[in-house]
């Protein structure tokens, strides 16, 4: 493809993953906390179990997540991308069919096997499309894709799907479809950027445990990946619990469920300005820092106002979720010693490990809700605050872009 067509097209690329982004990767995740009162009256859950539905989406992300990172860096991501959003359709399809506890843990499980690949493949492919001073504002509209995504299952899942649908179970099978539909049509559009190959992207041969060596050597991928660690635990172990918090305190069900939506649009209202401007005065470190003092903050706060108070804590908390992701994966694959080949198994490193905290925290939060309904909020705040001590080690890649 010509140097000025594939110009061009990249941004079909960007406009595709956006959208699968939206639809595949955060969709059928954000629907599940506004469903969770419907789905624990179906099948008598209680408020731990739920916390463990929630978290175990993220027990599959550690299986998944660097797995995934090594086969972006290796496998053509027409297929890896279009395979993976077929899968993820028929197994979100099949959360419908759950007839117990066990069952609902099974298929959420072996959606999020499949799920969780996305979000690192996406990152990685936009990664290689668009470099330079241009990386930070394309993952802010990725990011985008994501934020849109995780805003609007909240707002229609609940409200006004789950009644038109005739319940939470045919809510499943209509994602489900979509998210079929998205593989298909990733399919028969992607293809692989030109300077792949060249440039030391995904055709590169590097041996598998050599990439994983070289990235597990690099002590700045450290940093990020345990500063991902304790920020995104805070956040997702929140959004989790927040509606069943509120309707237990007697909120309306729209109110509720729209509160998380709050959340969600605050953040995709800001993540491509505040991505822009991390591109334009060529720094990462300082907007990462504002992201991380004002969610642990605002999370904090949460169970201390009530009416507009939690309306305002959730935007603060909200507005910088999408783009502090924007930056931090910039940031990310501009650290020395990464580059285009070790990055898919940079990003699986560093999600893997965020994985973890979202996999065993939301539960643990959640059981602290029998001493007071503060305890979960000050609890995933503590986690949040822990973010600064290892990001303070973090070295600044931004300042490169004015160089360039």
């Amino acid at each position: 493809m010509p140097d000025q067509s594939q110009s061009r097209y990249r941004w079909v690329i960007l406009a595709m993953l956006t959208a699968i982004g939206t639809f595949v990767a955060a969709l059928p995740s954000s629907c599940m906390p506004p469903l969770f009162k419907e789905i624990s009256g179906d099948l008598n859950l209680t408020l731990v179990d739920i916390g463990w539905v929630w978290g175990f989406t993220s027990v599959a992300g550690i299986f998944v997540s660097l797995p995934g990172g090594l086969l972006s860096d290796r496998i053509n991501s027409r297929w890896f991308i279009g395979i993976s959003c077929i899968l993820v359709g028929i197994t979100g399809a099949s959360r419908g069919l759950a007839n117990s506890y066990s069952t609902l843990l099974l298929t959420v499980f072996l959606n999020g096997l499949v799920r969780l690949t996305l979000p690192v493949a996406v990152v990685k492919i936009i990664g290689l499309w668009f470099r330079g001073k241009n990386l930070g504002m394309a993952q802010g509209i990725g990011a985008f894709g994501m934020g849109f995504g995780l805003m609007l299952g909240p707002w229609i899942s609940s409200a006004y799907l789950s009644p038109w649908l005739n319940g939470w179970r045919n809510v499943m099978y209509l994602y489900g479809i979509i998210a079929v539909a998205f593989g298909l049509l990733w399919i028969w559009l992607a293809r692989e950027p030109v300077h792949s190959s060249a440039a030391g992207g995904s055709r590169e041969s590097i041996p598998i445990r050599s990439a994983i060596m070289r990235v597990l050597r690099n002590k700045y991928v450290w940093f990020l990946a345990f500063t991902l660690f304790f920020r995104v635990t805070c956040l997702m172990s929140m959004t989790g619990y927040v509606p069943t918090y509120l309707k237990d305190l007697g909120w309306a069900g729209t109110s509720a469920d729209w509160t998380l939506s709050a959340f969600y649009a605050a953040s995709i209202l800001f993540v491509i300005p505040v991505s822009l401007f991390s591109d334009r005065i060529g720094a990462r470190k300082p907007v990462l820092l504002v992201g991380i003092l004002v969610s642990f903050i605002a999370v904090g706060l949460i169970p201390f106002v009530s009416g507009s108070g939690v309306w305002v804590m959730m935007i603060l908390a909200g507005f910088l979720m999408d783009g502090f992701m924007a930056i931090f994966t910039a940031q990310l694959l501009e650290t020395e010693g990464v580059g285009p080949a070790l990055s898919g198994t940079a990003i699986g490193v560093v999600f893997t490990l965020a994985q973890f905290g979202n996999a065993i925290f939301p539960p643990i939060g959640n059981s602290l809700a029998g001493i007071g309904a503060q305890w979960p909020f000050l609890f995933w705040a503590m986690l949040g605050a822990l973010a600064i001590i290892p990001f303070i080690f973090v070295k600044e890649t931004g300042k490169r872009l004015k160089a360039k």
